[in-house]
């Protein structure tokens, strides 16, 4: 199963780039904590918004892990981007709250800003060392408990760069 839905809201799995989703309003950056750009998602969304999203982003950092702001989204083919810093597994805690209010304040900072299409990366599930079906569990439980206190957001995409990622988070996605 590679989509759902939960309380009126889709929300979809999806193998690719989180800096090609042209048809999401807003992707979500997994940021550092000092919002500079880095690898991974962060490099990969830095990279294809250009020099703007750098200039845009650091005055708002640093941000604590469970935080999240927003920016334009400048040469990406959406119109803002959301920056979380997700926890470093074993090191940030509790990992789990912070994961979760990671989507949470997400997703209150879309509805601000009238955002109906969102995608999110796996959230703290690569350098941050979270393990894959954690993440996943936190992600789409976090996301059920949260869509029907939405009024704007209509469709919410993982977007997930490995086959094996995508397979995890199916596997999630059917006991949520």
């Amino acid at each position: 199963m590679n989509k759902t839905i939960f309380h009126n809201v889709t929300v979809e799995l999806k193998r690719g780039d989180i800096s090609a989703q042209d048809d999401m309003d807003a992707v979500v950056n997994a940021a550092n904590a000092t919002l500079s750009g880095g690898g991974g998602v962060d490099g990969a969304l830095h990279r294809a918004a250009g020099p703007e999203l750098k200039k845009a982003s650091q005055p708002l950092g640093p941000i604590a892990p469970g935080e999240a702001v927003i920016t334009p989204a400048f040469n990406l083919p959406n119109k803002f981007v959301i920056h979380c810093l997700g926890p470093v597994y074993g090191q940030d805690h509790p990992e789990a709250t912070l994961l979760a209010n990671c989507y949470k304040n997400a997703l209150r900072l879309a509805e601000d800003k009238q955002i109906q299409r969102i995608a999110f990366p796996a959230i703290s599930a690569g350098v941050f060392g979270y393990p894959m079906e954690e993440a996943a569990t936190v992600a789409l439980q976090t996301l059920k408990k949260e869509v029907p206190n939405l009024e704007r957001i209509q469709w919410i995409r993982i977007v997930l760069w490995s086959q094996e990622a995508l397979t995890i988070h199916k596997r999630v996605m059917e006991k949520v």
